[in-house]
């Protein structure tokens, strides 16, 4: 029996263990069990390879960055091996003319099976005129390679809500992608910038499973989006035995202590951050020492902030813990079982003095 995984392109530029090694990260990122890794092997190693076009609009190509510098040397390179990114503005070599023309093959070659990945947020004031490419505006480029694409993937916060372009008072009437389109499904992975893993493993669910993957209402995969940061962070216990850095560089900072009382939000976010994290170094915000600022939620910029001043409504341990509150349980637990044991023995030993008692009336 030929094993799946000798099926990998020859022409990958990472090697046959990290590019094995990346499909089981992702079969990990989306809740997939083992068994699935050569699903997403064989469909990551399709000789078809999806035409993506990127565009890019209102945003700081923070997102295209984190992608093509993640750490791990060879994931950029999986990433752009499994699909074919037929235009991209800031990676492409064309420029000019050239660039338009290539655009304008895509379109023609892959109407109707491309995916569009839109980087960036979208202003709608004033016909849109404040991002034009090529004499276009946003808003014209969005219908026009959106329209007729097979999926449409908002990357980054910006493109998904607006991002900082959106805070208030918004001047540009920026918006995200699915806030404009209709009849196209849009997958949003949002995040300033999201988690390459988070992107990547949206791009082999489509390949492998010829669909999106499961979104919540705000249109984030739920394998990506579906738990808050406050539920799976490392720091958790902290919060629950009422430990917390009261500010930056005190003992409890230095300690590793929760940092909801210096602003985390993580409380009020949904993302992978904890569990998937950055780099090789398995880092994220919060393991380093800033709290979370709630990036994956639409339009943050407003409603988390002040950043450094906590959220209201969050209820908090009191001084024992949750932990020390058990322990409190449970000695009392054990003192009713114990109360409820002398009182059986006592019962039993009544009975038997009773039974004894008549005996000896009876002359026995």
């Amino acid at each position: 029996m030929v094993s799946p995984y000798s099926q990998f392109r020859p022409s990958f530029r990472c090697s046959r263990r990290s590019f094995l090694k990346g499909c089981g990260m992702v079969a990990a990122a989306l809740g997939l069990s083992s068994e699935m890794v050569p699903s997403l092997v064989e469909a990551a190693a399709s000789n078809t390879r999806p035409s993506v076009i990127w565009l890019h609009f209102q945003e700081c190509t923070g997102c295209s960055e984190g992608l093509l510098r993640a750490s791990h040397p060879d994931l950029a390179s999986l990433i752009l091996d499994i699909i074919s990114l037929d235009y991209h503005e800031t990676v492409m070599a064309a420029a000019g003319r050239q660039a338009e023309e290539a655009l304008k093959s895509a379109l023609e070659k892959g109407r109707g099976r491309y995916i569009c990945v839109v980087e960036g947020g979208i202003p709608t004031k004033d016909g849109g005129i404040y991002c034009k490419i090529a004499g276009k505006t946003a808003l014209e480029l969005l219908h026009e390679v959106a329209g007729p694409a097979a999926a449409v993937i908002a990357i980054g916060t910006c493109a998904s809500y607006g991002g900082i372009q959106a805070a208030h008072p918004n001047p540009t009437g920026a918006k995200g992608v699915g806030d404009i389109l209709e009849g196209v499904p849009v997958v949003n992975v949002p995040g300033c910038p999201p988690n390459p893993i988070s992107f990547l493993g949206t791009v082999l669910h489509y390949l492998t499973f010829k669909r999106l993957p499961e979104c919540d209402a705000l249109g984030r995969p739920l394998f990506a989006y579906g738990r808050k940061i406050h539920d799976h962070c490392e720091r958790r216990p902290h919060f629950d035995e009422g430990r917390f850095a009261e500010r930056f560089g005190d003992e409890g900072h230095k300690s590793g202590f929760c940092l909801y009382k210096v602003g985390c939000k993580g409380p009020s976010t949904y993302s992978n951050c904890p569990a998937v994290r950055f780099n090789d170094a398995g880092v994220w915000p919060v393991y380093t020492g800033h709290g979370c600022v709630g990036c994956t939620e639409p339009g943050f910029w407003d409603t988390m902030t002040p950043f450094y001043e906590r959220l209201p409504d969050v209820p908090i341990p009191g001084d024992r813990g949750i932990v020390s509150s058990a322990e409190g349980a449970g000695k009392t637990v054990l003192g009713v079982t114990a109360a409820a044991m002398a009182v059986h023995a006592a019962v039993g030993i009544g009975k038997r003095l009773v039974k004894g008692s008549s005996k000896e009336k009876k002359g026995e």
